[in-house]
């Protein structure tokens, strides 16, 4: 498959973060002064995970008011409608935008606005995915998790935990997720990206649906079976995982392996400004790589439905689309 092609593909987007995802246009518009990419994005030679969320500094300035995380998630939306994605699943942490103007509720409900205008606007359907933060108290996250359960079916599909994996252990938060659990919520968490795969086996012990990354269980046949029996859905996202050295630069991505072992792997983008990527970038850079082929895609477009937080309606439209 060439560009066109892939493009006219009904794909998917199961991780991508809002404050990452934002357009140099809107930042510059939205905070009023210019920036260059190499201040927005990273490069293949950003040498780790700690040094790519640096970038997230600036995104987060501008999503203080209901009104800018609306039209920043509105803008997400439309990037990738533009691509050909028909359903994506925006992640967020909405205790980064919390402040005495704003509240908990105010900051899901301007995300779960901008899905549904960008749905009207654009031929997409969406959903949220709150995440909680490993640098934030347990109750905190409990706390907002608690408040997203209030909008769970109606915008929002699901529970996430992010940030400095390798610093802070999956064993940190068996409680936040058993709580996760006692809410009834959907929930996926990074893991096995910056972090050992024992992070991965936490996960999906403490009940995640889905792992985000999963890096580090590629050479370790027990994970890997457990993760395929399970029906654990993998979001991996390749040119982010070679920026922050996940991946090394001459490593071979384990996507098609997972793929080929039956695991349920998807290919997503991250972060579509500070990676500088979409999904259609994200299937040609492993096709220049001769690391897939024509069926890898489709498989992993085939998991994506499966594995998705989204209504039974929208998985059955997307299937009709495939």
């Amino acid at each position: 498959m060439n560009r066109e092609d892939i493009i006219k593909l009904p794909k998917l987007d199961l991780h991508c973060h809002l404050d990452g995802s934002l357009s140099k246009v809107f930042l510059e518009k939205t905070l009023g002064r210019n920036f260059t990419m190499e201040e927005l994005s990273v490069s293949m030679d950003c040498n780790s995970l700690v040094e790519y969320l640096k970038k997230f500094d600036i995104p987060l300035e501008a999503m203080n008011t209901q009104k800018n995380i609306k039209a920043a998630t509105v803008e997400v939306m439309k990037s990738a409608s533009d691509e050909g994605v028909k359903y994506i699943e925006i992640r967020f942490a909405p205790l980064l935008s919390v402040s005495n103007s704003m509240s908990t509720k105010a900051v899901i409900e301007a995300v779960i606005a901008g899905i549904q205008e960008g749905s009207e606007l654009f031929n997409i359907h969406g959903n949220a995915i709150c995440c909680a933060m490993t640098h934030q108290p347990i109750e905190d996250s409990k706390s907002m998790f608690k408040i997203a359960r209030e909008y769970y079916g109606s915008g929002v599909a699901g529970l996430d935990l992010a940030g400095d994996e390798a610093n802070h252990p999956i064993g940190e938060f068996k409680e936040l997720f058993e709580f996760a659990r006692d809410l009834g919520m959907n929930f996926t968490i990074h893991a096995g990206e910056a972090g050992p795969k024992s992070n991965i086996k936490g996960a999906i012990d403490y009940g995640a649906k889905r792992i985000g990354h999963g890096i580090a269980m590629r050479n370790d046949e027990e994970l890997l079976k457990l993760a395929k029996d399970k029906g654990i859905g993998i979001e991996m996202c390749p040119i982010s995982n070679y920026q922050t050295k996940a991946v090394l630069k001459e490593q071979t991505y384990p996507y098609a392996d997972y793929i080929r072992r039956g695991i349920l792997a998807t290919i997503n983008t991250d972060n579509r400004l500070v990676s500088n990527t979409s999904i259609t970038n994200e299937i040609l850079f492993l096709q220049k790589k001769s690391m897939i082929d024509d069926r890898d895609i489709l498989q992993g477009i085939k998991n994506a439905i499966e594995v998705s937080f989204a209504s039974d309606d929208i998985k059955n439209m997307l299937w009709k689309e495939l």
